[in-house]
């Protein structure tokens, strides 16, 4: 438990900040929350969906059994991250809060890292050694540099022989090349990793079974009007057919009268633990119940990682940095006399 309950700033955090000082950058003073929008990188359309795993119907969930499960000596960990962008004249910064909690016995143990990363479509401010990056499409760019510190993050911090609740999906465009390779490395110590989306347009399901195509607006619509409170879908298995390696198991789980979620582990994931997956979907029900916010049910464990990953965002005012080392003249607020 030595890397547990730490504050990391990334190692370009204070050059950035820098360099954005020497190129008199002007960004607000009030940043935007975000969201990490992975619905940017949908699935590949060459997939194929099979349902191997399971007979295709409703499976109901067991409440006690999860909190059995919670209850044993069984290490939860649960990751989650909080973004501020600051949009300015010249590009787009991007202040993300990693966040990593380790259940223990009376508390939780966070693990935090701070990343600033700037962006901008103007080659005059970028150089090969500039910590301002040039991009044509900061939001896909930031993803991926946010995909790489995630997957280190966790590596680094993560306790051995433990399972993880991880926020959002596992394959997503281009950041399925960091976490499937993310997920191998916590294979390799004994870590389970558990993947769940909350909102999602996917269609694999209502695609790709013949009785149901066309009937529904989305998986989640489907499982939404097919499930009853406290039960999950089959699960189903899909693989991309140039990349075995994006492949996955997932199903759909309903826990109030709201949007279901989904749950999903990487094909690997499954294979190794098979026999745990139908304990394991028991104990998230367990958790987003025990969480009970109707309004944005998610499960504690996750809910708690978020909730540490905007408490450091507040902690660390990068604006007050960016006044402390002399950029305060050049921003707008300044400007207009706010």
């Amino acid at each position: 438990m030595d890397n547990i309950n730490k504050l990391l700033l990334h190692p370009s955090f204070k050059d950035t900040v820098d360099e954005i000082n020497r190129l008199n950058i002007r960004l607000p003073q009030n940043p935007s929350e975000q969201d990490m929008d992975f619905s940017l990188y949908t699935y590949p359309t060459d997939g194929e969906l099979v349902s191997t795993a399971e007979d295709i119907k409703s499976h109901k969930l067991d409440a006690k059994n999860g909190e059995k499960l919670a209850h044993d000596d069984i290490r939860m960990c649960a990751y989650d991250e909080s973004v501020n962008k600051f949009d300015g004249l010249e590009g787009a910064g991007y202040l993300t809060s990693h966040s990593l909690i380790v259940h223990h016995k009376d508390d939780y143990l966070p693990s935090n890292l701070l990343t600033f990363y700037f962006y901008t479509r103007a080659s005059t401010y970028t150089d090969d050694s500039c910590h301002i990056i040039h991009s044509q499409n900061p939001e896909a760019d930031n993803s991926k540099n946010y995909a790489k510190d995630r997957t280190k993050f966790i590596l680094d911090n993560i306790p051995n022989n433990s399972i993880i609740f991880i926020d959002g999906p596992l394959i997503g465009g281009q950041v399925s090349t960091y976490t499937t390779h993310m997920n191998k490395e916590l294979l390799a110590k004994n870590v389970i990793p558990l993947f769940f989306v909350k909102n999602s347009t996917s269609n694999l399901v209502t695609d790709n079974i013949k009785e149901i195509k066309g009937k529904y607006n989305s998986d989640m619509h489907w499982a939404y009007k097919t499930l009853r409170v406290g039960e999950r879908t089959n699960l189903f298995r899909y693989v991309d057919k140039y990349n075995d390696k994006n492949a996955k198991m997932f199903c759909y789980f309903k826990a109030f009268d709201r949007s279901p979620q989904r749950f999903e582990i990487h094909l690997d994931t499954y294979i190794r633990y098979h026999d745990k997956i139908p304990d394991l979907i028991d104990l998230a029900y367990y958790l987003l119940l025990v969480q009970g916010d109707l309004k944005n049910p998610q499960i504690r464990s996750i809910a708690i990682a978020e909730k540490y990953a905007r408490a450091t965002l507040k902690a660390v005012d990068l604006i007050a940095i960016m006044k402390r080392i002399g950029i305060t003249p050049t921003m707008n607020e300044e400007r207009f006399g706010r």
